[in-house]
C-alpha cells in the first residue's frame, strides 16, 4: 500500500487555531525513547480536520503537501469523541444565538437554533452537540442554565462541569446511598464480630481545619515489650460501596474527588463521604486498617492487614495537633511526640533509600461572602502535615508488598491490582539537565541518561541553601514521568519504593476502593483469575485520567481566583521567580501569592531574544542578558484577563 493511503488511528490535538497534530506510531515520547521532533508527527491544517476536535479518536491519512517542512495529513473519520458536552458563554453572532465555548481549541461557537431552553445573554450554560454538519458550525441542546457568567458560582461550577464532572449525584445513586444508610448502619454485631476491635484503643484523626470527610486515622498503644503497636484505619468504603452497584458505578465514572478553591465535588454522595464512612470523632467506624508493631527507632517488627472497627477519640487539626507537639500539651501529647519522632526516622530512612522531596508551595484563599478573593497566602506546612504522610506511605508500601508476595506465593504472574508507579525519568531529559547543571557547578550521576533517584537526592541536598535551588529544583522537576495507576508494577521511582499502592483515600480516589477489594478477596483466599486483568487494567487508565482532569480542575479555579484577586492591582510593582521560558515570553510567579503570569516576548524591546531549551534561558543576541528560570525578577502587572484566566506582566528594571 502506497504510504499515502495509509490510514492510521490515534487521539488528535487541536490548537485554539483549529490545527491538527497526530502523532505517527512508535514515536510518542517513552522510556529510553527520543522526544518528539517535526518529523513524528502529522500537521492538519483546520480545512482538514474534518470537525475533529481536541483530543477525539481519528483516522488520519498523510498527504502529500507539506508547509515548513512538516508532513501534513488529513482526518478521514472520527472514530469517537472525547467528549460532546461543553460549558461556554451565550452571545449573539451574526444574528444567532449561539454558545461561545470556554474551551479555546474548540474552535467554532455552537448554535442553539434548535435548543428547547431558550437562554439569556451572558448565561453560561453547558451544552451538548447534536448534529454538526460539514461546512457549518455544530448545532447544540442546553443541558443546563449553569448561571450569569462571572459569578462566583457560575464560574467554579462551569469549571467542574467543562472537565466532564457532574456537580450532583443521579437520583438513583443517592436513593442508594440512603438506603445503604438505613440497613448497614450502625454495623450489626455479626459483622463486628467478623473484624479486630480497636474501639478501647487510642486512635485520632489528624487533619485540615475545612476537612469534612476523614479517610484516614492512627491509634497509638504501648506493648508490654516496650514496643509500640501503630494502627493506621482507613474507612471501609467496601462495606458499603459493593461492586457493581450504582454507587460503584457512579464513583468509577467520576474516579475521584475534585477540589476547587472553595467547594469538594465528592465522588461519593455526603451520607458515605461525611457521613457512614468519615471517621467522625467519637463514634464507631468500620475500616480496613495495616498495623505495625514498631520502637522508637522506626524499626517495623511485624505487620498485620485487614478488617477492623475503630471509635476516634479525638478531632485532631493539623495545627492543633502541631501545637501539641511544639508546646509539649495537650490531651494526646505525649502520644503525638512518638508518632512524629518514628515519622520522622521514618521519613530520614526513605529519603537515605533516594526518595525524592519535590515539596511545592500550595495557595490558599480568602474569600468574601460573594466568594472574591480578598487574601491569597501560601499553606504552612508542619510536622504534624508529615507526621500523617509517612504512617500512610508505611501502610500503602505495606498493603502493595503484601499483594506482592501473596501472588508470588501462589504463583500468580498478573494478579489483577492497582499499582501506583513512577518511571524512571527520559534518558534524554536526564543527558540536557546534566549538561544545564555542570555549567552552574554542579554534578548529576548519570549514565546514558540513566539515573537513580538516589543520584537525584544527592543533587537537590547539594543545591539547597544556594542560588540556584529553585532553579535546579524546577528543572529536575520537569525531567520526571508523571506518576499514573496500573496493573504492571514497574515501582515508583520518585519514593524509591520498589512496590507502591494507593490504599489510604478510598472516599475520594477509585483505585484505594479497587484496592480493598482486592485486599478482601485475598485475605479471605479468594482466586482473583487473569480475566480480571484487563479489566483492572481499564480502571487504571481510567482513573488515572480522571485524577488528570480533576488536578486541571483545581489549578484552574486557582489561577480564576488569582487572576479575579490581581485585577485590582494593575500597575502595581511585584517582585517573582521566572517559573517558565518559551519561544513566546516569559513566565513569572509572584513570590508570596504565587499568582503567574506572562511577560510577552514581543515587549522586550531591548534586544532580539533567542530560546535555550537545553539552559531553560533566554538569551539576547546583541547584549547577551539572559532570563534563565528561577531567577529573581521585578515585575508590574500591566493586565488581567479573568474570562481567560491569564495575567499580563512587564519587566521592571
Amino acid at each position: 500500500m502506497n504510504s499515502q493511503d495509509q490510514e492510521l488511528s490515534g487521539e488528535i490535538s487541536i490548537t485554539p487555531k483549529g490545527v491538527g497534530y497526530f502523532t505517527l506510531p512508535g514515536s510518542e515520547e517513552k522510556r529510553g525513547g527520543k522526544r518528539r521532533s517535526p518529523l513524528s508527527e502529522l500537521e492538519i491544517q483546520p480545512h482538514r480536520v474534518n470537525r475533529a476536535l481536541n483530543g477525539d479518536t481519528v483516522v488520519v491519512r498523510k498527504i502529500k503537501d507539506k508547509q515548513f517542512d512538516r508532513p501534513q495529513g488529513e482526518v478521514v473519520r472520527i472514530e469517537k469523541r472525547a467528549k460532546t458536552a461543553f460549558v461556554g458563554t451565550v452571545e449573539k453572532f451574526r444574528g444567532k444565538t449561539v454558545c461561545v465555548p470556554d474551551d479555546r481549541k474548540f474552535y467554532s461557537s455552537i448554535d442553539l437554533a434548535s435548543s428547547k431552553i431558550v437562554p439569556n445573554l451572558g448565561d453560561k450554560v453547558q451544552v451538548r452537540i447534536t448534529r454538526w454538519d460539514e461546512g457549518k458550525d455544530p448545532q447544540g441542546e442546553i443541558m443546563e442554565v449553569i448561571g450569569r457568567k462571572g459569578a462566583h458560582d457560575t464560574e467554579m461550577r462551569s469549571i467542574v462541569l467543562e472537565k466532564g464532572f457532574a456537580t450532583a449525584f443521579p437520583e438513583e445513586v443517592e436513593q442508594e446511598a440512603a438506603k445503604v444508610q438505613k440497613t448497614e448502619f450502625p454495623a450489626s454485631n455479626e459483622e463486628i464480630a467478623k473484624r479486630r476491635d480497636f474501639r478501647n484503643t487510642l486512635t485520632m484523626t489528624i487533619d485540615p481545619l475545612d476537612a469534612k470527610d476523614f479517610d484516614d486515622a492512627l491509634s497509638f498503644e504501648v506493648l508490654p515489650n516496650g514496643h509500640y503497636e501503630i494502627g493506621v484505619h482507613i474507612a471501609d468504603v467496601s462495606h458499603y460501596v459493593r461492586e457493581g452497584n450504582a454507587l460503584d458505578r457512579e464513583a468509577l465514572k467520576r474516579g475521584c474527588s475534585v477540589y476547587l478553591v472553595d467547594r469538594t465535588i465528592p465522588m461519593l454522595p455526603e451520607i458515605l463521604s461525611n457521613g457512614i464512612c468519615s471517621l467522625n470523632p467519637n463514634e464507631d467506624r468500620l475500616t480496613f486498617s495495616a498495623v505495625f508493631e514498631m520502637d522508637d527507632h522506626a524499626k517495623v517488627y511485624s505487620t498485620w492487614i485487614g478488617k477492623t472497627i475503630i471509635h476516634s477519640n479525638k478531632r485532631y487539626t493539623y495545627e492543633e495537633a502541631q501545637n501539641s507537639i511544639m508546646t509539649k500539651t495537650g490531651e494526646h501529647e505525649k502520644e503525638l511526640t512518638i508518632l512524629n519522632n518514628i515519622a520522622k526516622k521514618l521519613s530520614a530512612e526513605r529519603f537515605r533509600k533516594g526518595s525524592i522531596d519535590f515539596e511545592k508551595d500550595e495557595v490558599k484563599f480568602e474569600l468574601d461572602k460573594n466568594g472574591k478573593p480578598i487574601r491569597v497566602y501560601r499553606k504552612q506546612r508542619f510536622d504534624a502535615h508529615k507526621l500523617v504522610e509517612d504512617f500512610m506511605l508505611l501502610a500503602n508500601k505495606a498493603v502493595a508488598e503484601f499483594i506482592h508476595e501473596e501472588n508470588k506465593k501462589h504463583d500468580r504472574k498478573h494478579g489483577a491490582f492497582i499499582y501506583r508507579i513512577h518511571d524512571a525519568p527520559d534518558p534524554e531529559r536526564i543527558l540536557d539537565l546534566s549538561i544545564f547543571i555542570k555549567a552552574l557547578g554542579f554534578e548529576l550521576e548519570s549514565h546514558d541518561g540513566k539515573v537513580s533517584a538516589k543520584a537525584i537526592k544527592r543533587l537537590l541536598d547539594s543545591v539547597t541553601g544556594t542560588p540556584h535551588e529553585s532553579l535546579i529544583k524546577t528543572a529536575a522537576i520537569r525531567s520526571m514521568a508523571k506518576a499514573i495507576y496500573s496493573t504492571k508494577n514497574i515501582g515508583h521511582f520518585g519514593l524509591a519504593f520498589e512496590h507502591y499502592a494507593h490504599f489510604t483515600s478510598p472516599i475520594r480516589r477509585y483505585p484505594d476502593l479497587l484496592v480493598q477489594r482486592v485486599l478482601y478477596k485475598t485475605l479471605e483466599k479468594q482466586a482473583i483469575g487473569n480475566h480480571e486483568y484487563a479489566r483492572y487494567e481499564k480502571m487504571a487508565e481510567h482513573s488515572t485520567e480522571q485524577e488528570i482532569k480533576a488536578a486541571e480542575a483545581e489549578r484552574s479555579s486557582i489561577k480564576y481566583k488569582q487572576v479575579e484577586y490581581m485585577q485590582d492591582k494593575i500597575g502595581q510593582i511585584f517582585e517573582g521567580t521566572i517559573t517558565g521560558v518559551t519561544e513566546w515570553g516569559i513566565y513569572i510567579e509572584e513570590n508570596e501569592t504565587k499568582c503567574e503570569g506572562m511577560v510577552k516576548l514581543r515587549d522586550l524591546q531591548d534586544d532580539y531574544y533567542v530560546l535555550n531549551e537545553k539552559t531553560y534561558s533566554l538569551v539576547g543576541e546583541k547584549h547577551k542578558k539572559t532570563y534563565t528560570l528561577g531567577s529573581v525578577v521585578k515585575f508590574k502587572i500591566t493586565g488581567a484577563d479573568l474570562e481567560r484566566k491569564v495575567l499580563d506582566y512587564a519587566l521592571v528594571k
